[in-house]
């Protein structure tokens, strides 16, 4: 009988979605992390489930070519839980990122697609890249990471893949009393803020003199309120500016926003005239490049469902007549407005994916192609197999490594009307 603390030693066979690597123990699978394809290692256990484990490698026997020497020296056993590849050299972790997007594409859309995932610009090699980073706080008020699967914070110095102006906020090296964690926020511009999630719900905040930053209090609710400073930062993405408040979402990879905009715009292509939606619109970057796009004459439809990205959105597009914002989830939206017929959809769901409700809506407005990005290869999957019963199939997609050092990878996916594959280059 196997427990928890168990050391096994194993031969690991290959990656799966989640960071970790598949080993067989017994006849049981067992889900390995800080291994790598073809080594033998042995794996502690850290979880007993009724059809398989998970172990941690903590000595490595015998090790793949391209293993490393983690840069950071939090990211072991038992420490942070933020990176799962550290121990695997960058342009490996980008092969196995590629394997894991193919395998769930194959498993559950039934799809044989060759994946590349591509560098972005904007990270030192995989390190100092993360604009945002949310910092837990423990009882004590020191701020720190979370372990794996665990509500522990692990006490760091500083973060190695934390972009500079979110390390020079010196989050760890501070105390954090009745905070229950602390976000840091370097903006593209310059701009820098800290989001102080109160531990208790009456917990008082107090503005800190010994931080050159805005200081933000979040309500609980998604808001914030300014303590000290703008209550959010500025981006900028293709000679536009961005608001994009404290509690709002924004890619943290710094060359993210630019490099998804450019992949949306050579999947949809818009024209003049054209009607487009641009569902999960958060602050409306996609929703802007449209807008410039579709004028004189179309109409871009901004959807989100958050109040406070609804109210970025509007102030990030109210100098474009042919942008729309309409406030709600994206289900109950799309049938409030009744559009009949759009050309062409963006949509960029949260991890979880669009589900069957939204997918089936969307299809039925009968775009002549659908830009989705996804940053989950499973839900991507599954929403594919969904259109694919809706008469649209897969015309193309891209991987971008926006998260290096860790299992994370952004996909934007092609997707075209079974009768009108041409339509594109009319």
């Amino acid at each position: 009988m196997i427990e928890v603390d168990d050391r096994l030693e194993l031969s690991v066979e290959s990656v799966a979605h989640g960071g970790v690597c598949v080993a067989r123990h017994d006849g049981a699978t067992v889900f390995v992390r800080h291994a790598m394809p073809g080594e033998r290692v042995v794996a502690v256990v850290t979880e007993v489930r009724a059809t398989f484990l998970r172990a941690d490698a903590v000595e490595v026997l015998v090790a793949a070519a391209d293993r490393v020497t983690p840069p950071c020296p939090w990211a072991r056993p038992g420490l942070c839980g933020g990176c799962d590849w550290q121990h695997v050299a960058p342009h490996a972790q980008r092969r196995l990122k590629a394997e894991v997007v193919a395998g769930q594409l194959k498993s559950l859309a039934g799809l044989d697609v060759e994946v590349v995932v591509e560098v972005v610009p904007g990270d030192a090699d995989g390190l100092g890249w993360r604009t945002r980073v949310q910092y837990a706080v423990s009882d004590d008020g020191v701020a720190g990471l979370r372990k794996h699967r665990s509500h522990d914070v692990v006490a760091v110095d500083w973060c190695r893949i934390a972009a500079p102006g979110v390390v020079d906020l010196d989050v760890p090296g501070r105390r954090w009393p009745d905070a229950g964690s602390v976000e840091a926020i370097a903006g593209g511009t310059g701009d820098r803020a800290l989001v102080v999630t109160p531990r208790r719900a009456r917990a008082r905040v107090e503005p800190r003199a010994d931080i050159e930053a805005s200081m933000l209090v979040a309500d609980g609710k998604g808001g914030v309120a300014s303590l000290r400073g703008r209550p959010g930062v500025r981006e900028q993405v293709g000679g536009r500016t961005f608001w994009v408040g404290g509690s709002t979402f924004w890619q943290v990879h710094p060359g993210a926003a630019a490099v998804l905009v450019e992949a949306v715009l050579d999947v949809v292509r818009p024209r003049p005239g054209d009607r487009a939606v641009d569902l999960y619109a958060g602050v409306g970057l996609f929703a802007a490049a449209l807008a410039e796009r579709v004028a004189p004459g179309g109409e871009v439809f901004a959807v989100e469902g958050a109040p406070g990205a609804v109210a970025d959105a509007r102030v990030n597009l109210r100098d474009l007549p042919a942008a729309r914002v309409a406030e709600g989830r994206v289900d109950a939206a799309l049938r409030r407005l009744g559009l009949g017929r759009v050309d062409i959809a963006v949509l960029d769901p949260p991890r979880t994916g669009a589900g069957r409700d939204v997918v089936e809506l969307l299809a039925g407005l009968s775009p002549r192609a659908i830009a989705y990005v996804a940053c989950d290869p499973a839900a991507l999957a599954r929403d594919l197999a969904t259109f694919a019963t809706l008469g649209y199939r897969l015309d193309g997609l891209r991987a971008f490594d926006l998260f290096p050092m860790t299992q994370h990878v952004e996909c934007v996916a092609a997707l075209v009307r079974e009768e009108s594959v041409s339509d594109r280059d009319r």
